[in-house]
């Protein structure tokens, strides 16, 4: 039998997933706005690229966390028909 396989210390990092809107279009390019983070966004010539972005201006932000969370913490997405 095995034995279990031993890890060195790492420092242990919190994740967060926040919810991002992307707008746009293929002729124009694409912006993408953090819901959850105030003043964060990014944009890209494809939607792949601008999420890339978008994810380093998330951490940028999180530099800043205290002054840049928006009170609410959850999001809620529905979608309407007319």
């Amino acid at each position: 039998m095995k034995k279990p396989r031993v890890t060195t210390h790492r420092k242990k990092r919190t994740v967060f997933s926040f919810p991002v809107i992307v707008h746009g279009n293929e002729a124009d390019g694409y912006w993408v706005e953090c819901v959850g983070l105030e003043g964060c966004y990014s944009q890209g010539e494809t939607i792949g690229e601008a999420l890339r972005n978008v994810r380093e201006a998330i951490a940028l932000c999180l530099e800043d966390t205290p002054k840049r969370l928006r009170p609410g913490g959850d999001v809620s997405v529905h979608f309407v028909s007319a």
